[in-house]
């Protein structure tokens, strides 16, 4: 029997290409309003970011979420969508983090 296929997307922020279930994919519905889609089959132009603080932070500051569903965040859905993210752990590692575990020491 063959493997099950995983679809894979990206996080809109960090670029990280993960399996679609463990992003949280945030649609502009066709009547133009903003929602989170846990289930991910909303109806719309979608974007993914990962279950991350920092990831949520960013994305908001640098209006990339914006550019992504191609339309001008309000206040208030801002608002909303910082306060889901603040909700969800601070997980990541910064990538010097990342290339420092990974480099093994050299001595001279």
């Amino acid at each position: 029997m063959a493997p099950k296929h995983v679809p894979m997307r990206t996080c809109i922020q960090c670029r990280e290409v993960r399996p679609k279930r463990q992003l949280v994919r945030i649609v502009r519905t066709p009547q133009g309003g903003i929602e989170i889609d846990e289930r991910g089959k909303a109806a719309g132009r979608g974007a993914y970011l990962c279950r991350d603080r920092a990831c949520w932070e960013e994305a908001l500051a640098a209006q990339s979420l914006d550019h992504s569903l191609k339309v001008k965040l309000t206040g208030a859905v801002r608002a909303e969508l910082l306060a889901f993210g603040r909700a969800l752990p601070h997980t990541s590692e910064t990538s010097d983090e990342k290339g420092d575990a990974a480099a093994p020491a050299v001595e001279g």
